[in-house]
């Protein structure tokens, strides 16, 4: 593990506020309001309201507006990604990070150095957001929400093959996904169309206006209605909503239903157990251990900052690949349970 004089911190280091670029004048998804934030995508770990200036991509943008209100930040300015924009003595431009719709890592260049900063992340395709870029780089500052060993997320088609065939078994009985609102609603619907099922999809009411945005902002998502409109209770129907509503008496109007649950923790039978979740579905928006080490290594980088997740066991990982690994534990960057 590297020690706190790393040679990049004369210009990028952790503060209170979160990682701070002092040549550039910004925070990188900050955890409080500040003067001016790179924000790297819209979930509300990385998002938050309250700084005077926001940088980010046209979509992130836009998602942070419909959760946060149109006045969430002082002034907002859109990059689109490979643009290349002067901040203080620091050149800064966004590449595809693969996660959700506009998710972006940053990429700085500042006294002949370039570092990369991952936000969150994953490998894998997916038809609501631009594919992860590899940027090769000298300091690669990544996340670790999967970051052990245990963690390796199934192939996306095995596990829609694994909803289909359990509605095909069960057609007398709804079928309700818990799902979190922003990204992962919208992949789970992409990929059920990707594997032919072309029925209407169902939605609890709390998930409509996320669904609305990816649709005005060019994804199409095909048939999806509320819940609230239904004529029946939705016998042999597929109905996602928010993991929180998988409980809810909400559920009784829907006819006996198999309790799924899309995310990367539903590797941990005992979350699902916990849950009480009959089918789960190992699907995530980040990279998986062993796509981790991958990126690691591609990137060429020499040295690893970790951000937030599992950082002991991915620092010690890195050291065993012959580079120099930092935990920065910043405290607030930790993913909503559900991704």
């Amino acid at each position: 593990m590297v020690s706190a004089s790393s040679k990049f911190e004369s210009w990028l280091k952790p503060d209170a506020s979160g990682l701070v670029c002092d040549a550039g004048g910004f925070h990188i998804d900050p955890l409080r309001a500040v003067d001016r934030a790179i924000i790297t995508h819209g979930h509300s770990d990385h998002a938050r309201p309250g700084h005077g200036a926001v940088l980010a991509t046209a979509e992130t943008i836009a998602v942070m507006k419909a959760r946060l209100g149109e006045t969430c930040a002082g002034s907002f300015q859109a990059l689109g990604y490979g643009e290349t924009l002067k901040l203080g003595s620091t050149s800064v431009r966004l590449a595809p990070a693969g996660h959700i719709l506009g998710s972006a890592q940053v990429v700085i260049e500042c006294q002949g150095r370039r570092a990369v900063v991952s936000g969150d992340y994953k490998r894998r395709a997916d038809p609501t957001c631009a594919a992860f870029e590899l940027v090769r780089c000298d300091l690669f500052v990544t996340e670790a929400t999967f970051g052990l060993p245990v963690f390796r997320h199934e192939p996306d088609a095995r596990e829609i093959g694994r909803l289909l065939a359990s509605l095909h078994a069960f057609a007398d009985r709804t079928h309700l996904i818990g799902a979190y609102g922003l990204g992962k609603t919208q992949r789970l619907i992409m990929l059920l169309r990707g594997a032919g099922y072309e029925k209407p999809i169902w939605l609890h009411g709390a998930l409509k206006s996320m669904c609305d945005l990816y649709v005005s902002l060019g994804i199409d998502l095909g048939d999806v209605r509320l819940v609230a409109d239904a004529p029946d209770k939705l016998p042999g129907e597929i109905v996602i909503a928010p993991p929180s509503a998988l409980q809810d008496r909400w559920t009784r109007r829907l006819t006996d239903p198999v309790a799924a649950f899309a995310s990367g923790w539903m590797r941990v039978r005992g979350r699902a157990r916990q849950r009480g979740v009959e089918l789960p579905l190992v699907i995530s928006d980040h990279c998986d251990w062993p796509e981790l080490i991958q990126t690691i290594g591609e990137t060429g980088a020499e040295e690893i900052w970790v951000t937030h997740g599992r950082e002991d066991a991915l620092v010690h990982q890195i050291g065993l690949m012959g580079k120099r690994g930092r935990a920065l534990a910043l405290v607030g960057w930790e993913d909503e349970e559900a991704e």
